[in-house]
């Protein structure tokens, strides 16, 4: 069994699926197996919620002020363990703070619209803008979705802002300085908080 929870740089985070609609040209999962302190990442088969909980049993939350859903695949592929393992680490530590990596693609992958349940239980959600233009966005994720990928999840990212959570939209150093500040200024209309990563680092 590949690692489920593990800690980066001084985070806990939960690896909760392998299955992801996009191939991103950057994502970190195509040069290691791994990362932190996790030995393994990928899963020989996908686990199911009482892995998970008993991997959430195993670990420490008493202390944790904040966990992150950010493995090797995108956790809204697993909606159903995604809500009810956020929902189970309220219920062992009420004052912790959840946060979602997502692609934001979470309604195209699972055919309606989801941004409410992830909002009830999830109190950030940071979503990969990637770049300012869909043709572009479709080069560099290379999703299942072509086209109809950008909008959706731009559409998603706005319901999450308007449902009151705290939203993060994200861009990736490399796309250049002049398409940072047009992700920048989307970001801002939409009304979610910006940030840039860092390719180097891998975050």
């Amino acid at each position: 069994m590949a690692d489920i929870i593990y800690t980066l740089e001084g985070g806990t985070y939960l690896n909760i699926t392998n299955k992801c609609p996009c191939a991103c040209t950057f994502c970190i999962r195509t040069k290691k197996d791994a990362v932190g302190s996790a030995k393994r990442l990928w899963f020989d088969s996908e686990p199911t919620f009482d892995e998970i909980k008993a991997a959430v049993d195993s670990y420490d939350f008493s202390k944790v002020k904040s966990a992150v859903f950010c493995g090797y695949g995108e956790p809204t592929c697993a909606l159903e363990n995604l809500i009810k393992t956020a929902k189970y680490l309220k219920s062992v530590n009420p004052d912790i703070k959840l946060r979602l990596n997502t692609n934001g693609l979470s309604d195209l992958i699972n055919e309606r619209p989801t941004a409410k349940e992830i909002c009830d239980c999830i109190d950030v959600i940071s979503v990969s803008l990637n770049d300012p233009d869909s043709e572009q966005y479709d080069k560099i994720t290379r999703s299942k979705f072509p086209k109809i990928a950008y909008p959706a999840m731009l559409k998603f990212t706005r319901e999450c802002v308007e449902l009151g959570a705290e939203v993060h939209m994200t861009v990736v150093d490399v796309i250049g300085e002049e398409n940072i500040e047009k992700s920048r200024k989307i970001c801002e209309d939409i009304g979610a908080r910006f940030k840039v990563r860092s390719f180097s680092r891998g975050r």
